[in-house]
This record gives C-alpha cells, sequence and structure tokens, in this order.
C-alpha cells in the first residue's frame, strides 16, 4: 500500500471520528438541556400545586364571613379547578406550546379572582382579623414568589435549550431527532406578573 493511500485513510478515518464526536455531543447536549427544562418545570409544578392546595383553606374560612359574596368564593374555586386541569395537562408534556399558553391564561385567571376575593376582604373586619386567614394569606403570597421565581428558572432553561435547538450545527441533529421547540410559561397580563397584594 503506498504512502498516498495510508495518508488518505488516516484522514478518512480522523473525518469520521470527529463526525462521531459531533454527533454524540450534540445529541447528549440536546438531551441534558431538554431535562434541566423539564425538570425546572417540576419545580413550577411544585409550587402550583402547593398554591391550589393552599385555595380550598382559603374559601372555607372566607365563607363563614362572606356569605353575601357566594358568587366571589364559587368564581374562586371555578378558577382554581380550572387551573389544576392546565398544570396536569402541562405536567403530562411541559414545554408543549399549547399546554403552556393554557396554563400561563388559567393562572392568571386564578390570580384575578384572588385578587378580587382579597379585594372583598377588606370589607370584612372579622374576616381580616382571623388568625387562619392571616397565615393563608402569608403562604399564599410567599408560595407566589415561589412560582414566580419558578417560572424564570423554567423560562431561562428553555430559552438556553431553544438556542441550543436551533443554532448550526446542532440544528440538524434536532431537525434529526425530533427536538421540537419549548415554549415559555408567560402571564397574560402584566398585572398579574405580580402576586397578589394582602395586607392585614
Amino acid at each position: 500500500m503506498s504512502t498516498g493511500a495510508i495518508v488518505a485513510i488516516v484522514i478518512v478515518a480522523v473525518i469520521v471520528i470527529a463526525l462521531v464526536i459531533w454527533l454524540i455531543t450534540g445529541y447528549n447536549g440536546l438531551v441534558k438541556r431538554r431535562n434541566h427544562y423539564r425538570n425546572m418545570f417540576a419545580q413550577i409544578d411544585v409550587q402550583l400545586t402547593r398554591r391550589h392546595d393552599l385555595i380550598p383553606n382559603l374559601v372555607e374560612t372566607a365563607k363563614g364571613y362572606m356569605q353575601h359574596e357566594r358568587q366571589t368564593l364559587e368564581s374562586v374555586i371555578a378558577a382554581r379547578g380550572g387551573a389544576v386541569q392546565a398544570q396536569q395537562a402541562a405536567r403530562q408534556n411541559p414545554g408543549d406550546p399549547g399546554a403552556m399558553q393554557q396554563l400561563g391564561g388559567a393562572e392568571t385567571a386564578l390570580t384575578q379572582t384572588l385578587g378580587r376575593l382579597f379585594a372583598l376582604s377588606e370589607s370584612y373586619p372579622d374576616l381580616k382579623a382571623n388568625q387562619n386567614m392571616m397565615q393563608l394569606s402569608e403562604e399564599l403570597t410567599s408560595t407566589e414568589n415561589r412560582v414566580a421565581f419558578a417560572r424564570q428558572g423554567y423560562n431561562d432553561s428553555v430559552m438556553a435549550y431553544n438556542n441550543k435547538r436551533e443554532t448550526f450545527p446542532t440544528n440538524i441533529l434536532a431537525g434529526m431527532f425530533g427536538f421540537q421547540a419549548a415554549a415559555l410559561l408567560e402571564i397574560d397580563s402584566p398585572e398579574a406578573r405580580q402576586a397578589p397584594q394582602i395586607s392585614f
């Protein structure tokens, strides 16, 4: 075998090895980023579950004082039900654009109905002074802050995943192996981006 043939074989072998290494590292990088944003969604899921679990106790406490506000209490429970359903759908497929949009909308609706409940509670001094109501309100506000923090982490990890998925040459692998774009979790209205303001 001639020296030229040996050099050609070595060059081809080096190219094949480099290509295999690129495939492995590119694929593994996409998997790591996808797993990271899914893990970050799991953090949101934990906080949303905590939030949703606090609401029935809050409504029960308020019900004893706000008997004439039945419609508001029922709308809070209905909004909670919608948010729980949207959370379950998003849990099945974190990052899915439809699921993330539905979850964002449901959480916005829940935040708005809670805001109305707290606004109405201002008219009931005994309710404002109720120790259980104050504790639940504090826990809910704390949970809202945790949800916001977890959502920020999730959105940052989705952005990193989408950037990796869309940049060359990794976008070739993403297309070959079916890595879909992930969606951010956004709140629909600017006033809902803040935790409800509660004062007792």
